[in-house]
């Protein structure tokens, strides 16, 4: 495993060789060579890094496992591959922008015009077993994304850290308030939107920061895809 982003890998390359990374190898390809099968693609374990260099992120959403359904997880965060269903958490972040941005339902829930824009969608562990949410948690990838938000928290300023639920908020207990802003509030899960996510307004205010320190926002409107497959029926 390796990541293919210079910004990234100068400062995360010697985690590779860290026992907790040899062991979370090992143990996935034992699963692979057992059989079972892994999302995302080996390809995009690391897309959220390789998409959004360093030196680009605005924006960190903390996500925790990835998509356990076929042809959803590409590495980012809260994003489905084109053509894919949007999931229930997704929908209700899509609802929370139009209330707060004015944000249109672009018709599916593929983020990468998002993490193009700076925001880096990170989930907590980077692989999962199929059909089996939370299979590949406490393997060692905790640690290593770890060592991502430290690296934004230390060689960034300026960074918006929008961390829904506890776990998220646990994940980024060691963010420095001072030099960056952090975002909290409940998971857009429909198990917990209604008790504070819905009137958050975490997508305007982050926006409002941004501009505050003379960056360009972040544009939350996604562009429609119009490729094969990708259907408003599946929404």
């Amino acid at each position: 495993m390796h990541i293919n982003e210079p910004t990234w890998q100068r400062h995360l390359a010697t985690e590779f060789g860290q026992d907790y990374m040899t062991g979370l190898q090992a143990f996935l390809a034992a699963e692979k060579a057992a059989g079972k099968t892994i999302y995302p693609a080996a390809e995009n374990y690391f897309h959220a890094l390789e998409v959004t260099p360093l030196d680009a992120v605005k924006v960190v959403i903390i996500g925790q496992d990835p998509y356990h359904g076929e042809g959803q997880a590409h590495g980012l965060s809260f994003s489905v591959k084109p053509g894919v269903a949007v999931p229930p958490s997704l929908r209700n972040m899509y609802k929370e922008l139009e209330e707060s941005v004015g944000f249109v339902h672009p018709g599916h829930g593929y983020l990468e015009g998002w993490a193009n824009e700076g925001v880096l969608l990170l989930n907590a562990v980077l692989t999962v077993e199929a059909a089996n949410a939370g299979a590949h948690q406490n393997k060692g990838w905790e640690q290593f994304t770890d060592k991502v938000i430290e690296t934004v928290n230390r060689e960034r300023d300026g960074v918006v850290f929008i961390l829904w639920g506890g776990y998220a908020q646990k994940k980024g207990k060691g963010i420095d308030k001072a030099r960056h802003l952090v975002l909290e509030g409940p998971h857009p899960s429909p198990l917990s939107a209604y008790r504070g996510f819905f009137g958050c307004g975490h997508f305007s205010k982050a926006n409002d920061y941004l501009k505050s320190r003379n960056q360009t926002p972040i544009r939350w409107q996604l562009d429609p895809i119009t490729a094969p497959g990708d259907q408003l029926g599946l929404l």
